[in-house]
Formats: C-alpha cells, structure tokens, sequence
C-alpha cells in the first residue's frame, strides 16, 4: 500500500500551528508570586505603621495638673491614734488568783476604787508570822528590859552601900588623926583609918565606872531589841500591805481603758490587771511617711482632726526608728479637747514644716514622694509624652517641683502604671 508523502512546505506549516501546553501555568506561578510578595510587603508596613502608633487615651478619664509658681505651704500628713499621757497599770503585788473583776472598760474610778480582787493564802499566812514575830521581839524586849532594869538597880545599890561606907570611914579617919595627935589613940590605928578610908573610896570609884559601863551596855541591849522589834515591825506592816493590796485599786482617778484578766486566772508577780487613763490628758501619735521625715522635728506646730474638731499641737518626740516604712511621731495638743474624744480614736494631723518662696509646684501625682525622681506625662500638643521630673519638698495637696518642669506645663496626675512600657500616649 503505498503511503502518500507531504510536501516539505507542507510539513513545516503544519508543525508551527501546534499549541504548547507548558507556557501558560508558568505565567501564572510567576504573578501568583509576584502578588504574594506585594501582600507581606503590604501587611510589614501595616505591622510597623500599627507598632509605632501610640496608644489613644480619653482625656476625660485623666487628672491633668499644672505646674504652678509661688509660695508653698510645706506640710506633712499622717494618720494615728489618740494615746494617753497620764496613766498608770495596776498590777499584781503578789503571784495570785482573780478573785472578782469589779470594773469594766469605760468606768470612772477614783484612786481608792477597788478594781479586781485577788487572794494568795501565803501572803495570808505570811502577813500572821508577821504579826507573831513582832509579839515574840517585844515581849523579849519587855524581858531583857525587865532583867537590865534589875542588874542596875543591884549595881546602883551597891555604889549606893559604898558612897555610905567611905563617908563614914572620912569621917572616922579624921577623928582618929586628931585624936592620934591629941595621944588618946596610937598612930597606927589613925594610918588604919586612913588606909580604910581610902580604900572605900576607891571601891566606890571602880564600882561607879561599872555602873556607868553597865548603863551604857544595857542601853546597847535595849537598843539592838527595840532595832530588831522595828524591823519587825516594818516587815509586818510590808506584808499587811501585800494582804491589802490584794485588793486593787485604781491608785488615780481617772477611766478605765482595759482590763486584761477575768476572774479565776492565776497571775504572777508584778502582771499587769488593769489599765486606767486621764482621759483629758491625751497625745496624737501620728504616722509620718518615712520619705516626708526629711524636715520634720520637735517644736513644730500641727493639727489634729479628731473628728469632733480640729485642735493645734506640738511636735514632742520623734521615734528613732522606722516601721513599715513609717516613723512615729507623737504631738502635744496644746486646745482642749472637744467633747466625746476617746482614747485610741483616730486622728488625722497636718505638722507645718514652713513656707518656701516663688518655687514650681503641681498637685501631688498618684505616684512620686518628696525627694524623689519619677517619670510622668507631660502634655505636648494632642499627646502625652514621658519626661523625668524631680520632686521636692512635699505638702499636703502640693509638691515642688525641682527640675523636669516649667510653670504652665501639664502633667498627667493619675495612675499611669498601666503605660509602664509607653513612652507616648494619643489623648481623644
């Protein structure tokens, strides 16, 4: 079979119309690609427009301050109670047991008012031997007395006895000389005279100065037994007053504040029963800020709000040492104080430091205390933007401004602790 043969144009031709299949995806890969490129382009600048775009804030929600420059009343403020002045604890003069609780709280007492009754059967007992040691020291005192009294009078009579024996025998020794030298009698029983004589007198002298020393050994005697007999004496009224003191009393007048027993508890020696106060005698003790203590010290003036009234007062005492961040401060009221004020009622006080001259102040930020630096927004056109500012002295509701700041600036005075990482912020 014979097979027919194109022509060479012919087959060429026909070669050329052939479409190609692999052209057209590959056009579409290279646009897809393209348009994939152009799209994370487009969201990069989107991402980086919407990272540096500063967050929007509603200028309502904000408390804007502005700096200010003038005189500054500089002041500090700080909380506390009311304490009293003139008090007194009555305590326990014994280990004991409460017998009966008389008083409460808030009562008025009187120095001679029982408060408590306790009882301890050894100060019973002990106030009895007492009492039998100062019978047994003066009936031995009344006894030594006794026998002193009569070794005296024994050596009185016998000096007594001897005064009378050498009187006489003078009187016979004179007689016998002059009879001896008339020759009625011989010498020698004169020199016999005379040598008795003499020797009465001498007796009589020696048994003088016994009774002197035996006066002045009585008297010692005497005297260590009536020492010991006082002793005694002291020792027992001691122990009535320990036996007396079991009754407690107020020992001033005044209110009772607390009472810290009840009745059938066992207390030791020297425990504290029973608190009683002057009430019209009190003191603030206020809590001070410890970075507001900078300038404060005794003698300045204060007030205290008790809430019945405001009083002024005297800075008195300062406690050395700080407590949770706050230093005691106690004030003296100098104003009596209004009707209805208690003890360990809360109080508001303002000490006055001074008054400063023209300085930059703003009211006091949410955040910042005297002598510190902190970051605060300043308002700059339709923003708020972070700067760093410097505090100073601090009152009440102001604060000086040191450095950051000029007079007509305004600073944003809330709580911006939610921008922490923001450096500006875009106010509505």
């Amino acid at each position: 079979m014979d097979i027919p043969r194109l022509k060479s144009g012919e087959g060429e031709g026909a070669r050329m119309d052939v479409p190609r299949s692999g052209a057209k995806p590959r056009t579409r890969r290279t646009v897809l690609v393209a348009g994939a490129i152009v799209v994370a382009g487009l969201v990069t600048l989107v991402v980086h427009w919407l990272a540096n775009r500063a967050p929007t804030v509603a200028r309502g929600e904000l408390w804007i301050g502005t700096v200010q420059k003038g005189p500054l009343a500089l002041e500090v403020r700080g909380t506390g109670t009311l304490v009293p002045t003139d008090f007194r604890w009555a305590s326990a003069p014994v280990a004991a047991r409460v017998d009966k609780v008389l008083v409460q709280p808030g009562a008025q007492v009187q120095p001679d008012t029982i408060l408590l009754e306790i009882s301890n059967p050894e100060a019973e007992l002990a106030a009895l031997e007492a009492d039998r040691d100062v019978a047994a020291a003066e009936a031995e005192l009344a006894r030594l007395a006794a026998t002193l009294d009569g070794t005296r009078l024994a050596q009185e009579s016998a000096v007594a006895g001897l005064e009378s024996d050498s009187a006489m025998a003078q009187r016979r020794s004179e007689m016998d000389k002059q009879m001896a030298e008339k020759g009625v009698i011989p010498t020698i029983e004169s020199a016999e005279s005379k040598d008795r004589a003499a020797q009465l007198v001498a007796r009589k002298s020696f048994e003088t100065k016994r009774l002197a020393a035996l006066r002045r050994g009585n008297a010692a005697q005497l005297e260590a037994q009536r020492a010991q007999v006082e002793r005694l004496h002291a020792l027992a009224e001691y122990r009535h007053k320990q036996l007396d003191a079991l009754h407690v009393r107020a020992g001033q007048a005044g209110t009772v504040q607390q009472v810290a027993v009840e009745a059938g508890q066992s207390v030791a020696a020297g425990a504290p029963l029973a608190k009683v106060v002057v009430p019209d005698k009190l003191q603030a003790r206020l809590r001070i800020p410890e970075a507001s203590m900078q300038d404060v010290s005794p003698g300045l003036k204060a007030s205290v709000d008790t809430r019945n009234g405001v009083v002024t007062g005297e800075v008195v005492r300062i406690d050395p040492a700080a407590q949770n961040g706050s230093v005691i401060v106690d004030v003296r009221i100098t104003d009596p104080l209004p009707k209805g004020t208690r003890v360990d009622q809360n109080v508001d006080g303002v000490i006055e430091l001074s008054r400063t001259g023209e300085v930059l102040h703003v009211s006091r930020p949410a955040i910042g205390d005297a002598h510190s630096t902190v970051s605060v927004f300043k308002l700059v056109g339709g923003e708020a933007r972070r700067v760093s500012v410097t505090f100073g002295r601090a009152a009440v509701k102001d604060i000086e401004i040191a450095s950051g700041l000029a007079a007509g600036d305004q600073i944003v005075l809330s709580d911006m602790s939610r921008w922490d990482g923001v450096d500006r912020l875009r106010l509505e």
